[in-house]
């Protein structure tokens, strides 16, 4: 177990909590984001609560992580200085309240039309999503049929009108969230124009969202390169009003560029620098996570849906009180590794990474890629469904699709656990299919066989053995094994001076027992 802490704890924050955020501008003012009330480190995660001295000791299912200080190398000051003025930039989303009327365009036949789901379920995603920014609520809603919900106003001529009526007729209204996965900049500031209020689409409010939930500085940057199509998509309309009202030059300075290219080129500048900065901390990244493998300790990888319940799962599992699980959507963005054990004593990690969602941008998706590839290197998948959600079919195929997105082995595919929560809520479920468990982490209902397909699964999954080892009592054998292995039992002979050992162990480690004790 020794070995466990020094593999874990380097790892546990898999990239540096850090100040500040520059770049061209773009947008207005920015909410407050969501208070973060919970010790940020959440068994893994670095924040201001929880700082305890960055060790790991005994919780009350194995072993868990006390928030610890952060372990990478020191960066270059270069390097610092760099990374923290490219998380220097503007505000997405106007500050204060905001008092949100929610338009769903539903298209009702056509190729266009979702399969699988309701318009009212996802007015309820979109009104959880913003419930998710502090101060913001949601006063009321309307499903509006659209035969083309591509065109440049997505609505008919009649419809488009009863809407600016109702909009402009109520002071409640600040603002329009239209939950449609990205409106064209013309369509957008047309609208504006319109209806008298700010209009936001699903990937700016979630892109926000992002924003403020990102505690280390891998995810934030993510957040940032995600941000670029955005500030891109604003550069011609921006640009052209200015130029328009003589507010600029068209030409900047003889220098034979306009404002536009200028513009351009200086969010051209700031991806290069974001992805090289990115892949500095992936580079770190990386060599930790060779670190835990070398070590040889087992990884579980908890994928799922936003809000399905991971973190709560894994708080279940391992008994770390200091696991905070939030009732919020995009809880956590950063992947974060949790010591754990089996019902053997076998110990294991589990990473706990960002949720997934319908109908997100790829720009976001990739992003977020790079924080992903842990999942590859794990030795099983745990997928974490919430089986009360009505959309819970349609959600397995977002989580599905989005791992066949990441080019994982086949072999980690095609042995994924399903995990079946909050059942609870649904009386008399039961599970479909071998490759899944019922459970209710919240209840702690089913865990116990759960951790027993874990174990049988980490075994197939790893090549380890269970062996009963012959060993000395005087040498340093059982050491050895205490520390290399999972030892099971020990039945002590005391007139042979030896001892039969019980151990669970891998390939590698058996070879390097058999080479250092070969008698």
């Amino acid at each position: 177990m020794w070995a466990l802490r020094a593999a874990v704890r380097p790892g546990a924050r898999l990239s540096r909590v850090v100040r500040g955020c520059g770049a061209p501008k773009a947008a207005p003012p920015l909410p407050p984001c969501p208070k973060l009330t919970v010790a940020a480190f959440r068994g893994g995660a670095g924040g201001p609560e929880g700082r305890e001295g960055g060790r790991w000791s005994p919780g009350a299912n194995g072993w868990r992580s006390r928030a610890g200080e952060e372990e990478e190398e020191p960066e270059d000051a270069e390097e610092e200085e760099e990374e923290e003025e490219l998380l220097r930039r503007d505000p997405l989303l106007p500050a204060g309240t905001q008092r949100v009327f929610l338009i769903h365009p539903e298209v009702k036949w056509g190729p266009r039309k979702p399969q699988g789901t309701r318009a009212e379920w996802q007015v309820a995603e979109a009104q959880a999503l913003v419930r998710t920014l502090d101060g913001w609520s949601v006063v009321d809603t309307a499903v509006v049929p659209t035969k083309t919900p591509d065109r440049r106003l997505i609505f008919g001529k009649g419809t488009l009108e009863h809407l600016t009526e109702k909009i402009r007729g109520s002071r409640e209204v600040s603002a329009v969230f239209l939950n449609v996965e990205r409106m064209a900049t013309p369509t957008k500031k047309e609208l504006e124009a319109t209806w008298g209020v700010q209009v936001f689409d699903r990937f700016t409010v979630v892109l926000h969202i992002f924003r403020c939930n990102a505690r280390t500085k891998e995810a934030r940057l993510q957040v940032a390169l995600a941000e670029l199509p955005l500030l891109r998509s604003h550069l011609k309309s921006d640009v052209g009003r200015l130029d328009g009202r003589g507010g600029g030059s068209r030409y900047i300075m003889g220098s034979g560029e306009s404002s536009l290219q200028v513009q351009q080129r200086l969010l051209k500048d700031k991806e290069v620098r974001i992805r090289r900065a990115l892949e500095r901390l992936r580079g770190k990244r990386l060599l930790l996570g060779r670190q835990r493998r070398r070590r040889e300790f087992p990884v579980i990888s908890v994928v799922g849906y936003t809000n399905c319940g991971k973190t709560t799962l894994i708080k279940a599992l391992t008994g770390d009180a200091a696991v905070q699980p939030r009732d919020q959507l995009f809880a956590t963005l950063d992947v974060t590794a949790h010591a754990g054990s089996l019902p053997s004593r076998m110990a294991v990690i589990y990473m706990d990474t960002i949720g997934f969602l319908s109908q997100l941008p790829h720009s976001l998706i990739e992003s977020f890629s790079a924080t992903l590839e842990d999942v590859a290197h794990s030795d099983l998948i745990v997928h974490v469904r919430d089986v009360s959600h009505p959309e819970t079919e349609l959600q397995k195929d977002s989580v599905l699709s989005a791992l066949r997105g990441l080019r994982l082995p086949a072999v980690l595919l095609d042995n994924v656990l399903e995990v079946h929560n909050k059942v609870d809520l649904v009386p008399g479920y039961k599970p479909m299919g071998p490759h899944a468990v019922a459970v209710s982490a919240l209840l702690g209902l089913g865990l116990e066989e759960l951790k027993a397909r874990l174990e049988d699964a980490v075994l197939t999954a790893t090549g380890r053995r269970v062996l009963t080892l012959r060993v000395r009592l005087a040498g340093a054998q059982l050491s050895w094994l205490h520390k290399e292995a999972t030892v099971q039992a020990v039945d002590v002979m005391p007139e042979a001076g030896a001892a039969d050992v019980k151990v669970i162990i891998s390939h590698s480690a058996y070879g390097r027992f058999r080479k250092l004790f070969p008698e």
